[in-house]
């Protein structure tokens, strides 16, 4: 899905999308696990599949070396998908180079908890796995 620069950001936070995500989007690094966490659900709703590989991990389940399979199925996932809300509920930053987001993501009507670890690798913060939780 285009989002529009003036349209509200889709990670919530109140800001227009230029102002918020797009920078991210765009190039610019994330501070933190938690502005990397957020401008990731942003690109899922955007449809940025370019995005989401470029801030995975290598280690994480979901990587893949074939790049153009994998950017396939991320925008297919997109595509299928409305991405309707976020709500962070805990942000742990438990080390210099780990942080821990535990999140509430609204997808197609189902909600998904999640607890997400990050690494930063290099100055910049990556997915690294995923927990999903039935409750918070």
């Amino acid at each position: 899905m285009k989002i529009g620069a003036n349209s509200p950001c889709p990670c919530k936070s109140g800001k227009k999308y230029k102002n918020c995500c797009q920078r991210y989007h765009k190039g610019m690094f994330p501070k933190d696990a938690l502005t990397l966490m957020q401008s990731r659900y942003s690109a899922y709703a955007a449809g940025d599949a370019k995005y989401i590989i470029k801030t995975t991990h290598p280690n994480n389940c979901d990587y893949s070396s074939d790049k153009s399979k994998w950017l396939k199925e991320i925008k297919a996932f997109c595509h299928l998908n409305i991405f309707e809300n976020l709500e962070i509920v805990e942000y742990i930053n438990c080390a210099p180079n780990e942080a821990y987001v535990t999140f509430i993501a609204t997808i197609s009507g189902n909600k998904h908890i999640e607890k997400s670890r990050f690494l930063k690798v290099d100055g910049q913060w990556l997915y690294e796995s995923g927990e999903f939780l039935d409750e918070v």
